[in-house]
């Protein structure tokens, strides 16, 4: 069954079976990818682990080539730094490094633990809301289970907010119109049939199936299981093979999409999907090798195919296709990721250089655009990856920050104002500690326009106590 996706930049993609299994893989972190990937070679002979001397062959495709000697490893990441263990000859010939991280500390390659509840906060942070609506959002994800679905009546949730903000239901709910066109697609649906709708929705308008696939999910699909799809086609009074087209389309849909974002065990390690260096004033980027194990099409099996029997020959052409998907589908997951984070860097070369205080305000939308992606493609994307810098192994997520306007008409991030009132808290006269209200005045004299309870939230956020419990004896 083929469907029609369409991107931000309104080009039509169509949906297959392979393409579904690519958009699985994009959204996996490297963990996740090395378990799927250790099953299909368990499951499947026609798949066989890539010895070493192969490993950089495999999946190395629109690698970043280099020329020349690279430079010797520095802690200084305003010097031109790259890691010393890096296969460079790798690099050039395939853009691939073998990154084992062994020189990073153990407490720093610990993976973050990411909810559902924590992919989706980010994104509405991420968000053009008022503050208003970003806490009554906060709310609504709050509700909701780990399948993604809100449980919980709209007045319940009115309840929860009281008495610091007094909402009605129409108030609560654009909001939750918003929640709904966050990733994953379908997530803060109230029943099953709302988030099939959802996800019907992202569809081009010429899927086949799509228009009855809507019926159906608005109205009788409760019934599907008890009369089938012969006395749904009777009910809506349509040919049995369009009712067939429809309730296919729906069956591939996700009807539990809260758990695309299951939480990662605390002890998990980071092992970075990409590495990024400078070299020659230039930053660059490129597919950590060790990012997922290195599998290779079983050349034994494949030549087996012509000497066997028709039975077993179409058993092994199946498997076949369906390994030859598998690796499509991983190097097309390593093309996407190395394209966006390409295009971070070139966002945020400051915050690479400088810092947090130089990390400028950054958008899903904004990178979706430019790479003529989806926003869902791009949060998939970036999803529990991480990328080896100069300045330690970081999340990708903390190259975006939501932005505040500044005097001089310009924007400053929330990330780069938070560094900046750690900083001024670090300086203080430990007798005489900076209230909030004199942080806000030294951030406004700097032209950034901030109110004092925005300064005691980002502080509450960093785990830094109030003025009066900072007070020491020097």
């Amino acid at each position: 069954m083929k469907t029609r996706l369409q991107t931000s930049m309104g080009q039509q993609l169509v949906l297959t079976p392979q393409l579904q299994q690519a958009i699985k893989l994009l959204q996996m972190s490297t963990t996740e990818l090395e378990l799927e990937i250790a099953q299909a070679v368990e499951s499947n002979p026609l798949l066989d682990w890539a010895d070493s001397s192969d490993s950089s062959s495999a999946g190395n495709e629109g690698s970043d080539g280099n020329d020349g000697d690279a430079p010797a490893e520095r802690t200084d990441a305003g010097d031109d730094w790259a890691p010393a263990e890096l296969d460079w000859s790798a690099a050039g010939s395939g853009g691939s490094f073998d990154d084992d991280d062994d020189t990073g500390s153990a407490a720093e390659r610990v993976a973050e633990t990411e909810t559902l509840a924590d992919h989706l906060l980010w994104q509405l942070h991420l968000s053009h809301l008022s503050s208003r609506d970003r806490s009554i959002g906060a709310a609504l994800i709050d509700a909701l289970d780990d399948d993604g679905y809100l449980r919980e009546p709209l007045a319940g949730i009115a309840e929860t907010l009281l008495p610091a903000i007094h909402a009605d239901e129409d108030e609560i709910l654009a909001v939750l119109h918003r929640i709904q066109r966050f990733d994953p697609v379908g997530v803060a649906a109230r029943t099953l049939g709302e988030c099939l709708l959802l996800q019907l929705d992202v569809l081009a308008g010429d899927t086949p199936g799509l228009v009855l696939a809507r019926q159906i999910a608005a109205g009788p699909l409760e019934r599907l299981p008890r009369s089938g799809v012969a006395g749904l086609a009777h009910e809506l009074k349509q040919p049995l093979d369009e009712v067939e087209t429809a309730v296919t389309l729906l069956r591939s849909l996700d009807p539990r999409p809260g758990t695309q974002i299951a939480p990662l065990s605390q002890d998990t390690y980071v092992v970075p999907d990409v590495v990024v260096w400078r070299q020659n004033g230039v930053w660059r980027a490129a597919l950590a090798a060790h990012a997922g194990p290195k599998v290779v099409i079983h050349r034994g099996y494949e030549q087996l195919i012509r000497r066997c029997g028709d039975a077993d020959a179409g058993y092994l052409r199946a498997q076949l296709q369906e390994a030859r998907w598998l690796l499509k589908g991983l190097q097309q997951r390593g093309e996407t990721l190395l394209q966006v984070v390409r295009s971070l860097i070139l966002q945020q070369a400051g915050f690479l250089e400088f810092g947090e205080q130089a990390l400028r305000p950054l958008t899903l939308r904004e990178i979706a655009t430019e790479l003529g992606l989806h926003e869902s493609t791009v949060s998939r994307a970036i999803a529990r990856k991480h990328v080896r810098t100069p300045r330690g192994t970081l999340p990708l997520r903390a190259f975006f920050a939501s932005g505040i306007d500044t005097e001089g008409g310009g924007e400053a991030s929330s990330t780069a104002i938070q560094a900046m009132i750690r900083r001024l808290i670090d300086d203080e006269n430990p007798r005489k500690p900076l209230s909030d209200a004199k942080l806000a005045d030294l951030l406004k004299s700097s032209g950034i326009p901030v109110a004092r309870r925005t300064v005691a939230k980002y502080r509450e956020a960093m785990n830094i106590s109030a003025s009066h419990e900072r007070v020491r004896i020097a």
